[in-house]
């Protein structure tokens, strides 16, 4: 898997990550509905609705940014929803936002790097990330990481980029994602290369069937994805294999 980082610093892609979403965290809201126009809602509603059917009690969001996929999540009513992410900037975005948001007591938010989560394992019935395992050092790792923490006959929930097929969408989608996308986001951020690698890691990150494979090497099974807006995201579902009984 080809990594591709935001700054190219001497640094690992963990830290410039890091550092990508302190500096962008106070427009990241801003941009990410913007950019999208509001599509990303529709999508993380997708989420939910898609995953509902499992009735998970404990949720753990990881990269959880900003929190609004958590906050979709309470539609479910579990017990406990735990957002982490490796970004103190995004954390305290959340916290603010969660303040008064009803059923507030509900959500956890913290910072955490999904390499090494505080969690034991088998915790919770459902793990979910948007838009974040593309950021992740070693993708791999930090899935067979999460599936640790899911218990047996539970479920992993990716919502992720994906690059359309189709003629004219494909063709239109990339003008704008790498040429007009980069420059909203600097104006808007100050931060042109944490927009212009959006689009460049999109590109190296595997998606349909090859990412079903990379869930399935990390300790899932029984993987599926739904292709979102014409190809321009994918949501992918797979489970934790229920543990043998002797």
């Amino acid at each position: 898997m080809e990594e591709v980082r935001p700054y190219g610093t001497s640094g690992s892609k963990r830290e410039e990550i890091k550092e990508m979403f302190d500096n962008i965290a106070p427009t990241y809201d801003l941009l990410n509905h913007l950019l999208s126009l509001h599509v990303d809602k529709i999508w993380r509603r997708r989420t939910i609705r898609e995953v509902m059917k499992f009735k998970p009690k404990s949720i753990l969001d990881v990269a959880t940014g900003t929190g609004d996929l958590a906050f979709a999540a309470l539609k479910m009513r579990p017990e406990k929803i735990v957002g982490v992410d490796l970004s103190p900037g995004m954390i305290e975005v959340a916290l603010k936002k969660n303040v008064n948001y009803k059923g507030t007591s509900q959500i956890e938010f913290k910072t955490g790097d999904a390499e090494d989560l505080d969690f034991q394992d088998e915790t919770f019935d459902l793990v979910m990330a948007a838009f974040g395992v593309r950021n992740f050092e070693d993708p791999a790792k930090n899935l067979t990481e999460m599936c640790r923490v899911t218990r047996p006959g539970g479920h992993i929930a990716v919502l992720e980029f994906m690059l359309p097929r189709r003629f004219p969408v494909k063709q239109l989608y990339l003008t704008y994602f790498r040429r007009i996308l980069p420059l909203i986001g600097k104006s808007v951020s100050k931060d042109f290369s944490a927009y212009q690698y959006l689009p460049e890691s999109v590109s190296a990150f595997p998606q349909r069937n090859d990412f079903l494979q990379v869930l399935n090497q990390s300790g899932y099974s029984m993987g599926y994805y739904r292709s979102l807006a014409g190809g321009i995201a994918g949501l992918y579902i797979a489970e934790k294999a229920q543990s043998n009984l002797l």
